[in-house]
C-alpha cells in the first residue's frame, strides 16, 4: 500500500519543477494522496502549475497567503472538494523585498521588512488560524513548513529572511501547543539544505552557500527530491507523535563543526 493512500491535502507555493513544493506534490501523488495546489494569482501566471495540475488531475486554487479572506476561500473550497476535513498542508511560501532590492541587513527598508515577515512567516500563522477555526484538518493531521538554518545562525546574504524563518519556527511551537491537544494535529518545520529553487537563486552568494554546505555535510546537500521524500513521511501515519519540531534535513550540516575536507582546505592555504 502507498504511504498516503486515502489522504488529502493542500500544497502551497509550487511554481515550477525546481520548487520543493512541486516535488512534494509529485511525491504525494505517487504515494496515493489527493492534492490541491495553490499559489498567488501572479505566480500561477508565471509558472507552469496549471500544466502540472492538468497532467495529474489536481485542482488549482489561487490564493494570496497574506490575505485571511483568500485563505478562508481556499480552505472552504478544499473542504468542499474533499467532502470535508483533510489530512495535510505544506507551507512553502517565502519572499523578501529587501533581498530582491539588494538592501543589506544593516540598511533594511522597514516597510519591506514588514512585507518579508508577512509573506514568509505571518502567512503561516494566518493559514493555521484559518485551518483551526474551520476545523479543517482531520484528527492526526499534519502541517509542515519549510525553513532554513539561518533562523538560528548568521549566514551572509540571507538577510531578513533569517528573521522571518525564526518567527516561522516560533509560530510552529506556539500553535503546535494549541493544535495538538485540541485536534491531535502536528505542526513541524523542515530545515532543508540550501537548494537551487527559483526563490533560493535570488539570495546573494547562493552558489557559494550551496558549495560550502555540501563540503561541510557528511552526506552532502539534500536535494529538492530528497526533501520531498522526507516531507511525505511527515504527512504519513508513521510520524503521528512528532510535533513542534524543527527537523534538520541537511545531510548532517547542522551538527558539524569542522570536517576533514575543510581542514584540507586550510592546509592548502598555508
Amino acid at each position: 500500500m502507498e504511504l498516503l493512500t486515502g489522504k488529502k491535502g493542500i500544497i502551497t507555493g509550487a511554481l515550477n519543477d525546481k520548487s520543493i513544493a512541486w516535488k512534494v506534490a509529485e511525491r504525494a501523488l505517487a504515494e496515493g494522496a489527493e492534492v490541491i495546489l495553490t499559489n498567488t494569482p501572479l505566480s500561477l501566471r508565471m509558472g507552469g502549475l496549471h500544466e502540472f495540475a492538468d497532467a495529474h488531475g489536481c485542482p488549482v486554487i489561487a490564493a494570496d497567503a497574506t490575505s485571511l479572506d483568500d485563505l478562508g476561500t481556499l480552505v472552504d473550497k478544499a473542504m468542499e472538494h474533499f467532502g470535508g476535513p483533510f489530512d495535510f498542508v505544506l507551507h512553502s511560501i517565502g519572499m523578501s523585498p529587501n533581498v530582491r532590492k539588494n538592501r543589506p541587513y544593516e540598511a533594511l527598508d522597514y516597510n519591506y521588512l514588514g512585507k518579508t515577515l508577512d509573506i514568509s512567516a505571518l502567512s503561516f500563522h494566518k493559514l493555521l488560524h484559518t485551518l483551526y477555526t474551520r476545523d479543517a484538518l482531520r484528527e492526526w493531521g499534519s502541517v509542515v513548513a519549510l525553513t532554513y538554518i539561518a533562523a538560528e545562525r548568521a549566514f551572509v546574504g540571507y538577510n531578513d529572511m533569517a528573521d522571518a524563518k525564526a518567527l516561522l519556527q516560533s509560530i510552529t511551537r506556539s500553535f503546535g501547543a494549541i493544535y495538538g491537544p485540541a485536534r491531535h494535529v502536528r505542526i513541524n518545520t523542515v530545515s532543508q539544505s540550501p537548494t537551487a529553487t527559483t526563490a533560493g537563486q535570488g539570495i546573494a552568494g547562493m552558489e557559494q552557500m550551496m558549495h560550502y554546505a555540501d563540503r561541510m555535510s557528511p552526506l552532502g546537500n539534500a536535494t529538492a527530491d530528497d526533501c520531498a521524500d522526507y516531507i511525505v513521511t511527515l504527512f504519513s501515519d508513521y510520524t503521528r507523535k512528532v510535533t513542534m519540531q524543527n527537523l534538520y534535513h541537511d545531510g548532517g550540516f547542522s551538527s558539524v563543526g569542522l570536517t576533514a575536507a575543510q581542514v584540507a582546505t586550510f592546509t592548502e592555504e598555508k
